[in-house]
C-alpha cells in the first residue's frame, strides 16, 4: 500500500519535469509596475477598539473607526486583488474632526483614533514582507482650521494673509490663498520650508515607507517642490512622489514634472474615463487622446496614477447608476482598460464592491467585506494578467480600431505583443484587425475569457460580446505538438514500468 502511495506521489513529479520549463526573464521592478489600492483609513476597517472614541458611523462626518491595525489585517486581500502597493489618506494627527486626515495638528504624531507609530512601522514591515509597498499621504499647503501657530505671535509670518481664490488662473492667488478657508503655510518662509522638509524626512527614515502622495500641489510653489524633493530622495533610493495637481489641461500638470516630482495624478484621463466608460456606446477615442496628449507633455507619462474616482469625486458606481447602467458591468470594464492600459492604476478602495457614493462625504462610506466578489475575482484576473505580461507596464500602446464604442488597442514590449479589446456598446461586435497591424500567420489568445482568434489569410476578427473585454496574447499558432506528446507518452511508460517493478519486488517479498 505503501508503494502505490509512493507512486502515487511520484507521479506529478515526473510529469512536472516532463513540461519543458521557461525561465522567465527578471526585470528590476520600477514604479510603473505597481497597482495601487487606495485607502481611507478611517472609512476602511475597525481591528483595535481601544481607538474607538468620538465614533459615530451614522455621521458621514464623523468617525467610523477605521486604524491603521484593521489596514495590516487586509493587507493579503488587496495583495490577492493584485495591487503591489496602498496609498493612505494622511495619518497625521489631525484636529478635532478630521476623520479624513487633512486638518493636520501636528506633523510628527500618529492620530490617536488611528492607532500608534508601532501599528505604523508594523503596517509598513507587513507590507514589505509581501512584497507590497506603502505611501502615505503628505500636506505641505496647509494646516487644520485652529492650529495652534495662528495664535503663536513668534509665528504669524508662518501663514500667508487669509484671503480667497477669486481667479483660479492667477497662479498668486492659487498658491497664497486659504482653499476652503484653510490656513495657508507661506513655505517661501525657510522656517515653514525647514519644518515641512525635516517631517517628511524623518517620517521616511521611523517607518520605511516608499513614497508621497502630495496634496494640493498647485497651491505650493514649485520652487518649493524642487527642494522638498531632493531632500526627501537623499534620505531612501528610489522614493516616490505622486501629486495631485487637480486640472484638465495636462502642460499645467506635466510642468510640476520640472521639479523633482515623479508622477501625477491623471485628472484629464480621469474626466474622460466618466463620460465615456459611465454609459454605453460612447467613443472610446477619447482616452486614447489623453494618452497622445501625455506622451507629448510628459517626461514620464508611464508614471501618471489612472483612476475611475477618489475621495474628493462622485462614485464611478454612482454615475453609471445616474445613467441607468449596471455598475458592475461598467466597473469590469473601464478597471479592464486601467489596468492594461500606460500608467499606475489606483483604484479607491470600496471600488471592487461597486461601492455607491455622491458628493463628500458621501464618496466616503464604511467597507464592506461581506459583499459579493464578482468585481474581486475580476480584478483579481486583471491583476495577475498585469504582473505577468510585462506588455501591460510597460509596453508601448496603439490604438488599432475605434467605432462607436468599440475598441481594440495593441501593447508591444520586447518580444511580447497583447492586445485589448473592449465593446463599450450595446451589441456584440465584429472587428477585422489586418495583417500589417499584427503580425501574420499566429493566433491572438484570450486570457480573461478564454477566447481565440486564429489569423486567416488577410488578418484576424475579433468577436466580442456586448459590455465585455478580451486581453489577448499573440501567440505562434498552436497545432499538434510532438515534443510534447512524446513528453507525456514516455512519463507513462515510465510510470507502467515503475507499478510493474513494484509489484515484482513485493511478490519476491512475499
Amino acid at each position: 500500500m505503501g508503494n502505490r502511495v509512493f507512486a502515487l506521489f511520484i507521479l506529478p513529479c515526473l510529469l512536472f519535469y516532463a513540461f519543458p520549463v521557461q525561465a522567465a526573464e527578471k526585470e528590476e521592478r520600477t514604479w510603473q509596475d505597481e497597482a495601487i489600492y487606495f485607502i481611507m483609513v478611517d472609512r476602511f476597517n475597525n481591528m483595535d477598539p481601544s481607538n474607538d472614541y468620538n465614533v459615530n458611523v451614522n455621521d458621514p462626518k464623523g468617525y467610523f473607526g477605521g486604524d491603521l491595525k484593521g489596514v495590516t489585517a487586509k493587507l493579503d486581500y488587496i495583495k490577492e486583488m493584485g495591487f503591489t502597493a496602498i496609498w493612505l489618506t494622511p495619518i497625521f494627527k489631525n484636529e478635532p474632526g478630521g476623520y479624513h486626515g487633512y486638518w493636520i495638528q501636528d506633523f510628527y504624531k500618529v492620530d490617536p483614533h488611528f492607532g500608534t507609530m508601532e501599528d505604523l512601522k508594523t503596517l509598513v514591515k507587513e507590507a514589505h514582507k509581501r512584497g507590497m509597498k506603502v505611501i502615505l499621504d503628505f500636506v505641505a499647503n496647509h494646516t487644520g482650521y485652529h492650529h495652534p501657530w495662528l495664535n503663536d505671535p513668534a509665528k504669524k509670518d508662518w501663514f500667508h494673509e487669509k484671503k480667497e481664490i477669486f481667479d483660479w488662473n492667477n497662479q498668486k492667488q492659487v498658491e497664497n490663498g486659504w482653499v476652503y478657508g484653510l490656513p495657508d503655510l507661506a513655505q517661501e518662509n525657510p522656517e515653514v520650508k525647514r519644518y515641512l522638509i525635516d517631517a517628511a524626512k524623518w517620517w521616511i527614515k521611523q517607518t520605511d515607507i516608499d513614497g508621497y502622495r502630495l496634496d494640493t500641489v498647485r497651491h505650493v510653489p514649485k520652487s518649493f517642490w524642487q527642494e522638498f524633493s531632493k531632500e526627501v530622495k537623499s534620505v531612501k533610493k528610489d522614493f516616490f512622489l505622486i501629486g495631485e495637481v487637480w486640472s484638465e489641461d495636462p502642460r499645467y500638470i506635466a510642468d510640476y514634472g520640472k521639479y523633482g516630482i515623479d508622477g501625477f495624478i491623471d485628472y484629464p484621463l480621469y474626466n474622460a474615463v466618466t463620460k465615456t466608460l459611465t454609459k454605453r456606446d460612447q467613443s472610446l477615442r477619447s482616452l486614447y487622446d489623453v494618452w497622445e496628449y501625455n506622451k507629448t507633455f510628459y517626461d514620464r507619462p508611464y508614471l501618471l496614477g489612472t483612476f475611475l474616482d477618489n475621495h474628493d469625486t462622485v462614485r464611478f458606481t454612482k454615475l453609471a447608476i445616474d445613467n441607468r447602467q449596471n455598475p458592475i458591468s461598467r466597473i469590469k470594464l473601464a478597471m479592464s482598460y486601467l489596468f492594461s492600459a500606460p500608467g499606475i492604476p489606483i483604484m479607491y478602495y470600496g471600488t471592487e464592491i461597486a461601492m455607491n457614493g455622491g458628493e463628500d462625504p458621501d464618496n466616503r462610506r464604511l467597507m464592506d467585506f461581506r459583499a459579493d466578489r464578482e468585481i474581486i475575482d475580476y480584478i483579481k484576473k486583471l491583476g495577475e494578467l498585469r504582473q505577468k505580461l510585462p506588455s501591460l507596464r510597460r509596453g508601448d500602446f496603439t490604438l488599432l480600431y475605434e467605432k462607436d464604442g468599440m475598441a481594440v488597442f495593441k501593447r508591444h514590449y520586447k518580444d511580447e505583443t497583447t492586445v485589448i479589446a473592449i465593446n463599450n456598446t450595446g451589441k456584440t461586435q465584429k472587428v477585422h484587425i489586418t495583417n500589417d497591424q499584427l503580425t501574420p500567420g499566429k493566433e491572438l489568445r484570450g486570457l480573461l475569457a478564454g477566447d481565440l482568434v486564429r489569423s486567416g489569410r488577410d488578418g484576424y476578427d475579433i468577436i466580442i460580446n456586448r459590455e465585455t473585454a478580451e486581453i489577448y496574447a499573440l501567440a505562434d499558432k498552436t497545432g499538434i505538438n510532438i515534443p510534447f506528446i512524446m513528453a507525456i507518452v514516455a512519463v507513462y511508460v515510465l510510470f507502467i514500468l515503475f507499478l510493474y517493478l513494484v509489484k515484482r519486488r513485493s511478490k519476491q517479498a512475499t
